[in-house]
């Protein structure tokens, strides 16, 4: 529709002051960016921009597009820089999720979208916000502020913020249908990707994969024989996937935050994909999770899905009893339960450092308990910022009243999940989404005890993913509520 085409508004308002601008603007990017780039890198490097340019126009046209590209860049290509300095290197994400918030602002001032919508997380997310900033601003006081860090920490926020763009264009069943399609696509191909690239390293050759992931050197990714990973960095160890994610934790993480969204669509009336389609997406992404060897994940996702069988989903139990048949008796997977124990015994090596770390936390924290040491750097020489534990990093950086404000804003979002579950019983359409995107917070939380990629200003696609889905899971008990207001109206007495 013409009303939702923000192109349209801009270039045919009969407001000459907002039309003429945006056109010279339009025409002299146009003309500087394709000068500097065909002049600076050549001739593939200006292609590639202009095929950009051209996606950029295309997420003008709409917003929903400049959604997907933040996810596809997420998912597939989290750490992927410009090849080149303003200053700082920007990354593909800062660009995606710039266009997505300018093009929003430009839709409010085209008069596109005319409200705002608050939910009861907003005063929440803002107070969590305000905390962040207040502890960063603290902070600077025994560390000095780098470009580094306040680049960062300015990703994380408009991470954050992202969950009110999320609440305010989601508004109906089908916008969000597309929405969580596409961050199931963007997980499903990081997946496939992920496990062809291990067949190769695994069965063809090693150097193979090395080469082709060190081609993204260009794009800011490492080079070398870094690239492939394997448990405890020993190649004489069983290898882990990475896919374009760098680390095989990260890319569990994705994983762990996505496979809860997905799997309780296999007992959707109506699910996002058709069901044979479904099946391959989900074992794809089941198979790349255990290929990351990511225990963390693994703990999350099972955490997850087992409440969703508990108090849901019956079938699921048959599916997630199958999963673990298989991981306990096949040859293949014997040194990933061996990996597991060792990690639940304390006996390997990555698990004592992550001891280590929560020893250090827990001092740190005791000597700055309430607003924390913000995200510069301690002030003592002898405590870092940095744990293996989501929490416990919150705490480091903004206090236990910063931790605190988080697992309000979480607390207010399951009480509404708990509160809402009749009402989404009444919408067979959304009820396994609705189910779905809980349960991927609840594996990432659950994750999130021993690992830290959803709060790191090191990892801003995960901090960008995990409030997209706050949003999307928002957005759902919203819909839904909205959806049973009519009939609650209806069969209510009249006076």
């Amino acid at each position: 529709m013409k009303s939702q085409n923000l192109l349209y508004h801009i270039f045919t308002s009969r407001r000459r002051w907002l039309t003429m601008p945006a056109t010279l603007i339009l025409c002299a990017l146009l003309a500087l960016g394709g000068g500097y780039l065909l002049a600076e890198f050549g001739p593939l490097i200006a292609g590639v921009g202009l095929v950009g340019l051209f996606l950029g126009l295309w997420m003008m046209r709409d917003i929903e597009i400049a959604y997907w590209v933040v996810i596809g860049v997420s998912c597939l290509l989290p750490f992927a820089s410009f090849p080149f300095s303003i200053g700082f290197t920007p990354t593909l994400l800062d660009a995606a999720l710039g266009a997505l918030f300018l093009i929003w602002v430009l839709q409010i001032a085209a008069g596109v979208q005319r409200d705002f919508i608050s939910t009861p997380l907003t005063l929440p997310i803002i107070l969590f916000m305000m905390l962040a900033m207040g502890a960063f601003i603290f902070g600077l006081a025994h560390a000095p502020l780098t470009p580094y860090v306040l680049r960062h920490f300015g990703e994380v926020l408009l991470s954050v913020a992202l969950f009110f763009l999320i609440i305010n264009i989601v508004r109906d069943a089908d916008r969000l249908r597309r929405f969580a399609r596409i961050l199931i696509l963007g997980a499903f191909a990081a997946s496939i990707l992920g496990i062809l690239l291990y067949a190769i390293a695994s069965y063809i050759s090693e150097d193979l994969v090395m080469d082709a992931l060190s081609k993204l050197a260009i794009l800011g990714y490492p080079a070398g024989p870094g690239v492939l990973r394997y448990i405890r960095d020993d190649p004489e160890l069983a290898m882990r996937a990475t896919s374009t994610s760098v680390d095989p934790n990260v890319l569990g993480s994705l994983l762990n935050l996505t496979l809860g969204i997905a799997a309780p669509q296999l007992f959707a009336r109506r699910p996002l994909f058709r069901r044979r389609y479904l099946v391959l997406i989900v074992g794809a992404m089941a198979l790349c999770m255990g290929l990351t060897i990511s225990r963390s994940a693994l703990v999350g996702v099972g955490v997850s899905l087992t409440l969703v069988a508990a108090l849901r989903y019956r079938k699921l139990w048959l599916l997630l009893l199958a999963a673990l048949a298989l991981i306990l008796i096949l040859p293949q997977t014997q040194g990933y339960v061996a990996h597991f124990v060792a990690g639940l015994q304390g006996e390997d090596l990555a698990t004592q450092m992550r001891f280590g770390e929560y020893k250090d936390a827990f001092t740190l924290i005791g000597r700055y308990p309430w607003l924390g040491v913000g995200f510069a750097g301690s002030p003592d020489i002898d405590t870092y910022i940095g744990v293996a534990n989501v929490y416990l990093l919150i705490a480091e950086q903004m206090g236990l009243v910063g931790l605190a404000s988080f697992l309000v804003v979480m607390a207010v979002l399951f009480v509404r999940f708990w509160r809402t579950r009749s009402l989404a019983a009444a919408a067979p359409e959304l009820e396994p989404l609705w189910w779905g995107l809980h349960a991927g917070l609840i594996g990432a939380l659950v994750g999130g005890v021993f690992d830290h990629y959803f709060f790191n200003l090191d990892f801003h696609h995960s901090v960008t993913l995990f409030w997209i889905v706050v949003g999307l899971a928002t957005a759902t008990t919203d819909i839904i509520q909205r959806q049973a207001a009519p009939a609650t109206s209806e069969n209510s007495p009249t006076r």
